[in-house]
């Protein structure tokens, strides 16, 4: 039902789209998160989709062959299944001779796309009551004012990456409309953090841990298209009680000397679980909460067995890009005998990436390793034949592919293409670079496990979203941790704030039997930042059960900040 609504109002989500505001402690959606929705999913225009098919039209001719179709749509991106393929290239009038005629397609989807919104909407105005019935109260907006962000029931919030979303005088349009909920009862929050806080942090290394043993490993925070966080996960196997010093923090790639990566703000964490007879009953042993500079580090002794560590990030400061790269970097070039080249800008990224996909750090990309590169740009894995293929072709050392060799793949890729840069522009954007060629939408981290009594074991196993144990792990640790105040007169309804050096976490617990929807507002927070990118929304929270609600961080953190927040109970 959802996804014929949101395309009876003009736009064509796609199931991940809809997970993303329908998940499963999702009850209902009035008008006004319908209106919240139909302004961050924006109509697709005849433009951007003729330049989304563009890129797949090998010879510029208006038209795609089916068997090209078959393959992009079946192996990228959200993949169709090919009964889903079956019904596009079926489709009379776009179709003949093996080929796909997408220009007329576009004007056919736009029709029909324009067609059910009319219908839509003189079925709405056919009996208003019957409208407010099923949709509740809304407050219409002038044309030129955008729609208020009212309350949402559930967990996932719209992200905005406009600058202004983080000022701090808040919206009083927003706040108008907050007047007409009830509400039950409300708690606040006040913390006030200096400039530089973290200048006092606790974090040290323990005297003799040059001599301990330590194992390292690389991995990554990508930045998905709806805002949501994957990132590498894995397995430690500790072999004898020890004691354990583990740190992550953002892996520096600037080759300037003395001139940081941009990226090394970005706040890190890392949530370490223990097996319990399985993989599925994950027991949280401990994160790493103290801080020195961009370090997060924590020391204590852990008893043999199978460990996961799973990397977090708040995602105040790993969000969407705002503005868009005025110039594109040229990626390859010919050179005086018209052979093709890969530009120096370009082989500049290709060794960053290498060094990213590199997890063990020891020069050269196995198997394993680059099937998580694979993964991420193509959404499919390389067998062992094909890798024995790459093997006899490309540079390997210790059947491994090295630096050279990952570079000359990549202009074999070029090549294929006769120099059009459009795959490769595939794997730079889903590696999280922009145009420029700038990491703006990712972060690359490094951990390091040192044990004083046996050599750790550590294997990335997975690249995942960050949620789900991660979720748990964070609840867990804030419930543990953090500073508790009840909702008056609804005991069952408590907020949990846990306070760090750098940012500030909150989590809302609901002991009750029914569901719980909290509005929250930060519209009195100075020099603030939240993951949600709203100063005002809401959460529903699932009887029995306890949700993240919100990260804080500072806006600047050269400056002091001050997060005040306001938790309400909707009636």
């Amino acid at each position: 039902m959802s996804a014929r609504a949101l395309q009876h109002a003009g736009r064509n989500p796609s199931q991940k789209t809809i997970n993303k505001y329908w998940t499963p402690q999702t009850a209902k959606l009035n008008f006004d998160d319908f209106c919240i929705i139909l302004r961050k999913e924006k109509p697709t225009s005849k433009a951007e989709l003729l330049k989304s098919f563009k890129q797949l039209d090998v010879n510029d001719d208006g038209s795609i062959l089916h068997t090209d179709l078959y393959k992009l749509l079946t192996k990228r991106g959200e993949k169709m299944t090919r009964e889903e393929v079956n019904a596009i290239v079926n489709l009379a009038d776009v179709n003949a001779d093996g080929k796909f005629d997408y220009i007329k397609f576009c004007k056919l989807y736009l029709t029909t796309n324009e067609q059910c919104l009319k219908t839509a909407l003189e079925k709405l105005e056919v009996d208003s009551k019957l409208k407010r019935q099923h949709f509740g109260s809304h407050i219409e907006a002038s044309p030129e004012r955008e729609p208020s962000p009212v309350p949402k029931p559930s967990p996932r919030i719209m992200r905005r990456s406009d600058e202004d979303t983080f000022t701090n005088k808040g919206d009083t349009r927003s706040s108008l409309l907050a007047t007409t909920r009830k509400f039950k009862t409300s708690v606040s929050f006040t913390v006030t953090m200096g400039a530089n806080s973290n200048r006092n942090s606790k974090l040290t290394e323990p005297n003799s841990v040059k001599e301990w043993q330590c194992v390292q490993s690389k991995g990554c925070f990508f930045l998905e298209e709806d805002g949501e966080i994957v990132s590498h996960q894995y397995r430690m196997q500790i072999a004898q009680r020890c004691m354990v010093y583990l740190t992550i923090k953002p892996l520096n790639l600037s080759q300037a000397e003395g001139k940081p990566s941009p990226w090394l703000s970005v706040d890190t964490a890392l949530y370490i679980l223990k097996e319990n007879e399985s993989q599925a009953n994950l027991q949280l042993m401990c994160f790493t909460e103290l801080q020195n500079r961009e370090v997060f580090g924590w020391t204590g002794e852990l008893a043999p067995g199978m460990y996961w560590l799973i990397p977090s990030t708040t995602g105040c400061r790993l969000r969407k890009e705002g503005q868009a790269v005025a110039e594109e970097a040229q990626l390859v070039y010919r050179d005086e005998t018209g052979g093709l080249l890969l530009t120096q800008e370009f082989r500049s990224t290709l060794s960053d990436i290498f060094e990213v996909i590199d997890l063990d750090g020891n020069g050269l990309l196995s198997l394993e390793e680059y099937n998580f590169f694979e993964l991420r740009t193509s959404g499919e894995k390389c067998d062992e034949d094909a890798w024995a293929v790459c093997r006899e072709n490309f540079d390997t050392k210790k059947n491994e592919l090295t630096r050279r060799g990952f570079m000359d793949l990549n202009l074999v890729e070029a090549n294929d293409r006769e120099g059009d840069p459009r795959d490769l522009w595939v794997t730079l954007h889903a590696m999280g670079y922009n145009k420029a060629l700038e990491l703006t939408e990712a972060c690359p981290f490094v951990i390091d496990v040192y044990a004083d009594k046996c050599k750790p074991r550590i294997k990335a196993v997975h690249m995942e979203a960050c949620s789900g144990q991660l979720e748990k792990a964070v609840c867990k640790s804030v419930l543990s941790k953090g500073d508790a105040k009840v909702m008056d007169g609804y005991e069952d309804i408590i907020v949990h704030t846990y306070t760090c050096d750098t940012w500030i976490t909150s989590v809302i617990e609901n002991k009750s039997d029914n569901k719980a929807i909290i509005h929250i507002s930060n519209e009195l927070s100075r020099n603030c930042v939240n993951n949600r990118g709203l100063n005002i929304f809401a959460v529903e929270v699932a009887p029995k059960s306890a949700m993240v609600c919100q990260h804080v961080m500072p806006l600047n953190g050269q400056q002091e900040w001050m997060s005040h927040c306001v938790y309400s109970l909707i009636s």
